[in-house]
């Protein structure tokens, strides 16, 4: 995947937070139930922390009980990456900023069958939320 935002990582230590960096860069997660916007339930645009790449729009946020924002799909093709991660002995799909390269989240199959059956779990620190803009 080539990132259309480059940046060093010092770069990125400077505008990042440190749980930030390490979860956008380092591919890093918060822990459950600790995120600012597990409960957001107003209505916008859920952004790349790092870049600003909208990612996620509220439309398609749901409660998943897992801890974690989920969302059943993206706001727009493109917008988000999947890869393989194999990592701590886990077969599992990576969400990724396709804008910057910054780890989101990850993918699973048990989302609400009535839309995609997909759940996009991504880290509240991975994002960004405006309410200013319309969500379609």
């Amino acid at each position: 995947m080539k990132s259309k935002v480059q940046k060093s990582e010092e770069d990125w230590k400077k505008i990042l937070t440190p749980q930030q960096y390490k979860i956008l860069r380092e591919k890093g997660t918060e822990p459950a139930f600790s995120g600012e916007f597990v409960d957001n339930h107003d209505n916008g645009m859920y952004k790349c922390a790092a870049c600003g790449a909208p990612l996620f729009s509220s439309d398609t946020k749901f409660e998943s009980g897992s801890g974690w924002p989920s969302f059943y799909d993206f706001a727009s093709s493109g917008n988000v990456v999947l890869e393989d991660d194999n990592s701590f002995g886990m077969k599992r799909t990576e969400v990724k900023c396709a804008s910057c390269g910054s780890h989101l989240g990850h993918l699973f199959d048990d989302g609400p069958t009535d839309k995609t059956g997909l759940r996009y779990c991504i880290n509240s620190c991975a994002l960004s939320f405006d309410s200013s803009k319309n969500t379609k």
